[in-house]
């Protein structure tokens, strides 16, 4: 069964906002008390959460699925509905948040960082809160909004201050043991480490976290083995060490070749050049491992390494080596840039921007509008009430929608769009020359909606008539 998972694809879903309600008070010898519709609640956030205890996406690998609570929504007697309860993700730090086509959302370090996975969706007004002086009683209230809906990819970088590379049994999960508290498994066959490990070193007034890399050979960083899985997690460390076996019983292999094959892989995976290396020649406690270090020492610090012997079975040359690496993590924190307060910025709007864009759409022959308010409106709107549909026409012409349409060649009968090509409202445009409450009907109509009955006209025109023959119409002056 698999204890460790570093990669998972999640799928969040954000709660939708509760929905207004349209409600008129009543009460014994007050049959209409004005509109007390309540507005609907906002739906729960999905949110990721760093958290020091977490060391594994394995929940979310057997759970990819999360969403959070929808609010209620709105009653009577001017009673909001409930928010719905924000879902928290605890994940492990280091963690890296991308898109399905791998780009970098959030990069989680630090206990206590958050990221905002998924919006929830805003509540919609109740009647009460739509109320004015022009519209006294609305017979309608706005819709809740949906919440957002992704699929992200969650990446675990192990935070480390020292990583350790090299073949498989080469001693790396030996050698962190000795140095840490931590307690890795070890034996003498390939691919016992299945997992990065990671403990703390303590060398003098110094404290670094060191961990191994599993699974590196040859094509590791095509694939091969477990060393593609794992290379990530020596992104974020500020020293490679190189553990090389010199008691290898194989016969085509030693300890310089080893060397340039690993680095041969970190060559090939990016991203390592301006680390600092250090490079250990462990098992020197048996004779010919003593013998090879010896012999191969000057070669590799020829090519500018700083080499240290160790046997992490006799626990010699350990002291030299955390005090070394300590050094080298001490220099690597000071070189960091002093990491500033975030500053808020604010970035008000233009005042010549109207919030909105209109585009013509040749291959579907529509004028496409596009931009937050008018989307939102739209996702709120009952299509089902018509005065509900009014209040929207009302507010798309205040935001100036009608006039860059005509700004843009739109006629009368003309396609318009609003929202994305793959969730649009798409509708007839007829221009009008005044917009208003003052237009309204009966409470939850509007007459802007209705069809011109011409043929209707015409009898009434000519039933007046036969009622009073004698009346003269004045063309511009009916009455």
């Amino acid at each position: 069964m698999t204890t460790f998972v570093d990669r998972v694809e999640l799928h969040v879903a954000a709660g939708n906002g509760g929905h207004g309600c349209a409600s008129v008070h009543r009460e014994k010898f007050k049959p209409l008390g004005g509109p007390d519709g309540g507005n609907g609640g906002r739906g729960g956030d999905v949110i990721l959460v760093v958290d020091q205890s977490v060391t594994t996406l394995l929940e979310y690998h057997h759970s990819p699925h999360r969403k959070a609570t929808n609010g209620k929504p709105g009653e009577g007697d001017n009673r909001a509905g409930k928010d719905g309860q924000d879902l928290v993700l605890y994940v492990p730090d280091g963690t890296v948040i991308l898109d399905k086509k791998g780009n970098v959302l959030a990069d989680l370090v630090g206990h206590g960082t958050t990221y905002v996975a998924a919006q929830g969706g805003r509540g919609g007004l109740g009647n009460a809160a739509l109320s004015s002086a022009r519209r006294k009683a609305p017979g309608f209230a706005l819709l809740g909004e949906p919440g957002d809906l992704d699929d992200i990819v969650l990446e675990l970088k192990t935070v480390a201050d020292v990583a350790l590379v090299g073949y498989p049994s080469a001693g790396k999960s030996s050698l962190i043991s000795v140095l840490s508290a931590a307690k890795p498994k070890i034996a003498d066959y390939p691919f016992t480490t299945l997992v990065p490990n990671l403990g703390v070193v303590t060398a003098g007034s110094t404290v670094y976290t060191i961990a191994d890399v599993p699974g590196l050979i040859p094509g590791a960083s095509q694939g091969r083995g477990l060393g593609l899985e794992f290379l990530r997690h020596v992104e974020r460390c500020s020293v490679l060490v190189h553990v090389l076996d010199t008691a290898t019983l194989e016969s085509d292999r030693d300890p310089v070749s080893d060397l340039d094959i690993i680095e041969e892989e970190l060559k090939q995976y990016g991203g390592l050049d301006d680390r600092p290396r250090v490079v250990v020649l462990n098992k020197i406690d048996i004779p010919d491992g003593q013998d090879l270090a010896e012999m191969i020492r000057p070669d590799l610090e020829e090519r500018g390494y700083r080499v240290f012997e160790v046997s992490a079975v006799a626990r010699t040359g350990l002291k030299e080596l955390s005090f070394a690496l300590a050094d080298i993590v001490a220099q690597a924190r000071a070189a960091k840039p002093v990491e500033e307060a975030t500053r808020i910025v604010i970035r008000p709007k233009a005042v010549d921007d109207a919030g909105f864009t209109v585009t013509y759409d040749e291959q579907e022959d529509v004028y496409r509008v596009r931009g937050e308010k008018p989307e939102r409106w739209v996702r709120q709107t009952d299509f089902n009430n018509d005065e509900a549909v009014g209040y929207l026409a009302d507010r798309l012409n205040r935001l100036g929608v009608e006039e860059a349409l005509m700004k843009a060649g739109a006629r009368a009968g003309d396609g318009v769009a609003i929202g994305s090509e793959e969730n649009a409202v798409v509708f007839d445009w007829e221009p009008t020359l005044m917009a208003g409450a003052e237009m309204l009907g009966r409470r939850g109509e509007d007459h802007r909606l209705e069809a011109p009955r011409p043929a209707a006209q015409r009898r009434r025109d000519r039933q007046a008539e036969r009622d009073d023959p004698e009346r003269e119409y004045d063309e511009f002056n009916p009455f």
